[in-house]
C-alpha cells in the first residue's frame, strides 16, 4: 500500500508510525538545481523514488525516526569527450536518522556512520532527495565508446595555417653567414 503525500511538507514521525513508504515518480524538469545540470533534458524525463520511515527504539526508551531513501534516474549529461549527450543511470540507496536540533546533528555527525538531518515540522523530501541526486551525478560524464569523434573547434584553422607558413628562426643566421 501507498500512500500519495506532499513530499515537500512531509511530518517525518507520522510517516514512521503509519509505516507507510512513499512511492512517487517526479519530473525531472521540476528539481531546479538538477535541471541546470542537465542537456537534453526530454518532457518525460523522471525519477522513480520510494522513501520508508521507521521508527527504532533507543536505550533511553524513546524512539528514532530513520528513513530509507531509494531512488533511479537517467541523466542526460554533457560528454566531456564529444559534447554530446550522454545518459547517466544516477541511484540513491540512502538510510538518514533524524535528531532534535542543529546542534545535536554537528555534534554527532563525526562519530556516526549514517548521515544525520534534523527534525522539523514540515520536511522537504524532494529537496533531500535532489540532493542525493546531485551528489551522485559523475564529476566527469562521458560516453564509453563516443558515437562521433570530438570536434575541434576554437583556432583549429590557425594552427594548421600557422605551421605551414611560419618562417624558420635560423634562417636569418644562415644570411649574416653567406654575408662574410
Amino acid at each position: 500500500m501507498t500512500r500519495n503525500l506532499q513530499p515537500s511538507r512531509l511530518d517525518m514521525q507520522a510517516l514512521a508510525q503509519d509505516g507507510v513508504p512513499l512511492v512517487a515518480t517526479t519530473l525531472l524538469r521540476n528539481m531546479k538545481r538538477l535541471a541546470q545540470e542537465t542537456q537534453g533534458l526530454q518532457p518525460d524525463s523522471s525519477v522513480q523514488w520510494q522513501a520508508r520511515a521507521e521508527l527504532r527504539p533507543r536505550a533511553d526508551g524513546d524512539d528514532e525516526v530513520w528513513l530509507h531513501l531509494q531512488a533511479k534516474a537517467m541523466i542526460p549529461l554533457t560528454c566531456q569527450r564529444c559534447m554530446g549527450v550522454v545518459l547517466n543511470p544516477v541511484e540513491v540507496n540512502q538510510w538518514y536518522r533524524f535528531v532534535a536540533n542543529e546542534d545535536i546533528a554537528m555534534a554527532e555527525d563525526d562519530q556516526s556512520e549514517e548521515d544525520l538531518l534534523v527534525m522539523e515540522p514540515h520536511f522537504d523530501l524532494l529537496a533531500v532527495l535532489e540532493d542525493e541526486l546531485l551528489m551522485a551525478l559523475p564529476l566527469v560524464p562521458m560516453h564509453d565508446q563516443c558515437p562521433v569523434g570530438p570536434t575541434l573547434h576554437a583556432g583549429e584553422a590557425d594552427i594548421v595555417g600557422e605551421s605551414a607558413e611560419k618562417p624558420n628562426p635560423f634562417a636569418v643566421l644562415v644570411q649574416l653567414k653567406k654575408k662574410k
